[in-house]
């Protein structure tokens, strides 16, 4: 495949043009066609594909809105739970005070010798 003067493109490789200066086309005769033809499947696919896409990122956007809501009900219940806990440990220090304060040195004691 032959260029003239230039480095040629893949384009230009597979429609050079030869001695004659007549572009020589692959296939026979009738290659219009052909493109015209081949421009429609091409469409055809891109549309397919783009088809699918949109399908895809609609399931997507579906399921993260999906776990969004169920995350701000989960993050509620997961509040609600922090504050029963604060709650239930209040009551227990103010009955219990030397028993709280026996369990926290304890516990204090535990993370200084994991810690260190």
């Amino acid at each position: 495949m032959a260029t003239t003067g230039s480095q040629g493109s893949a384009w230009q490789d597979a429609t050079s043009t030869g001695a004659t200066g007549s572009t020589m086309n692959p296939g026979s005769g009738n290659s219009g066609g052909r493109s015209g033809a081949m421009a429609e499947n091409a469409t055809a696919t891109v549309d397919k594909i783009a088809s699918g896409a949109h399908q895809a990122v609609d399931r997507i956007a579906s399921a993260a809105t999906s776990a969004a809501s169920q995350f701000g009900v989960k993050s509620e219940e997961m509040l609600e739970a922090k504050d029963k806990l604060l709650d239930s440990t209040v009551e227990y220090v103010r009955a219990n005070p030397m028993a709280a304060i026996g369990i926290a040195l304890a516990a204090g004691f535990l993370l200084s010798r994991i810690v260190s």
